[in-house]
């Protein structure tokens, strides 16, 4: 068999870390048994359907790297295939005409209720073979089977059991004419020939359902496998058009593809006690029988953590364009410093993202104009700026300009006038960064370079005179 998984979701919110990771282990699944993975659009919910979210979905998937076989196909384009399989199931008895009106399905269902049963059309124009519907309005319901039960293997979940009386009869069509989600689902799976459907669980009860249409259509049912939900920190349950963060918006956070795609294969799946995994690995190692049937939890420390990881453990100058991108989207100019590959050796122990590391650089390559006040009170003393003067002085005379060669001279300068080293590079760091915090002070001079380091020198001497 070979095998064709898909991932089909409906462009009506945010493409978030859930539907990630279902195009995830689809992908993978399809990958490791060399499959092909469908991409297609369920959009035929035209109320709630979004360009936006389109523009998202192939956006995320892109840049993930997460890449499609076939599509992506989009369901309000085929609307005719879905009229003919309709009219076919009608000739056939397999679905019938309903002029019940949404009024009396409405006084119906409160009924139900209040009865005390499971609110469920009743069947009332089941066997009425309808036939004039001029100047009505209707829907088209499928003739779901009346007894027996639904059977299906679940790859994560096991055998599970749904009975046919408590499924009423499907809606297929709309009053409008549009076709529904489950039966358009099952007729793009036939057409597609997709022999895993690998989805959320909140498509269970969605399954036998789209089981018995198959049937009725005398057709092979693909191999089912739902997945338990993912919750957000707080224990919800994430929601495309509530809590969820887009996928770009991690993009635009400064994560890397590699972390998020690794993190999110570990929400639910497992190889031992191994964290990290590459793509490759993935694609070896995936299966079905090790996803867990408990939900997940996200944590974005340990998002943080895989991210810094893959910042440090991938090749330099991969992360370096990565972070010139990046930092190009910032609106920074990177021609007016250090070259991009030197500064991810300087930070990238230090930073979880792309934007941190960005953020926290922005002095190598712009003016400031002010300074830490709180750092000023405490070192930009009258005292300080002999250290200042000395600086300027001793590092415009120097002839090789490296790291080594400034870090002398602030030993120097210490020694010298009889001053703590680490007052000397307090005062230095202030006057090249305007803040307190930042790796090595000779590393820093040496990559903001000669003439930017003594002009800041010079800005900030003039600063404490007009104390």
């Amino acid at each position: 068999m070979k095998v064709k998984t898909r991932f089909a979701p409906s462009p009506t919110g945010n493409l978030h870390i859930g539907s990630i990771r279902t195009a995830l282990y689809s992908w993978l699944f399809a990958r490791h048994h060399s499959g092909k993975f469908v991409l297609r659009i369920e959009d035929t919910d035209l109320s709630r359907s979004q360009a936006i979210s389109i523009n998202s979905i192939i956006n995320g998937l892109k840049w993930l790297g997460l890449n499609w076989d076939e599509g992506p196909y989009f369901q309000t384009q085929r609307l005719n295939r879905y009229k003919q399989v309709i009219n076919s199931m009608l000739e056939k008895k397999d679905a019938y005409i309903c002029i019940c009106s949404s009024q009396e399905l409405e006084q119906i269902r409160l009924k139900q209720i209040r009865e005390g049963h499971k609110p469920r059309y009743p069947g009332t124009c089941r066997n009425l073979k309808i036939k004039n519907t001029s100047n009505q309005k209707y829907v088209i319901r499928f003739k779901n089977p009346l007894s027996g039960k639904v059977v299906f293997q679940d790859k994560i979940r096991g055998e599970i059991i749904f009975d046919n009386a408590e499924l009423d009869d499907l809606v297929i069509q709309r009053s409008n004419g549009m076709p529904t989600y489950n039966f358009c689902v099952v007729v793009d799976d036939l057409d597609m020939e997709i022999t895993h459907v690998i989805r959320g669980e909140d498509h269970i009860n969605n399954t036998p359902r789209q089981i018995n249409i198959l049937n009725s259509l005398g057709v092979k049912i693909p191999i089912y496998a739902h997945l338990s939900m993912i919750l957000d920190e707080e224990g919800h349950k994430i929601s495309k058009r509530k809590n969820a963060l887009n996928v770009i918006e991690y993009s635009k956070n400064g994560f890397l593809p590699e972390a998020l795609l690794n993190y999110v294969i570990r929400l639910g799946w497992s190889y031992g006690d191994k964290e990290i995994f590459n793509i490759s690995e993935m694609q070896e190692l995936f299966n079905l029988k090790s996803i867990s049937k408990s939900s997940s939890t996200i944590n974005i420390k340990k998002l943080l953590w895989m991210n810094k990881y893959y910042i440090n453990n991938l090749p330099l100058n991969y992360v370096s364009n990565l972070l010139q991108d990046y930092m190009t989207n910032q609106k920074i100019d990177i021609k007016n410093g250090p070259d991009v590959e030197s500064l991810v050796k300087l930070l990238r122990n230090r930073y979880s993202t792309l934007k941190e590391i960005t953020e926290s650089c922005r002095y190598f390559y712009e003016e400031f104009d002010f300074f830490n006040k709180k750092a000023v009170e405490k070192y930009f003393t009258k005292k300080n700026s002999s250290i200042l003067e000395e600086s300027y002085k001793r590092m415009k005379k120097l002839s090789i300009w490296n790291d080594y060669n400034i870090s002398t001279i602030i030993n120097d300068i210490s020694l010298d006038i009889k001053v703590k080293t680490k007052e000397v590079n307090m005062v230095l760091r202030i006057s090249m960064t305007g803040d307190i915090y930042s790796p090595s002070i000779s590393s820093i001079i040496n990559l903001i370079g000669r003439e930017k380091t003594l002009l800041r020198i010079k800005k900030s001497i003039n600063y404490i005179k007009n104390i």
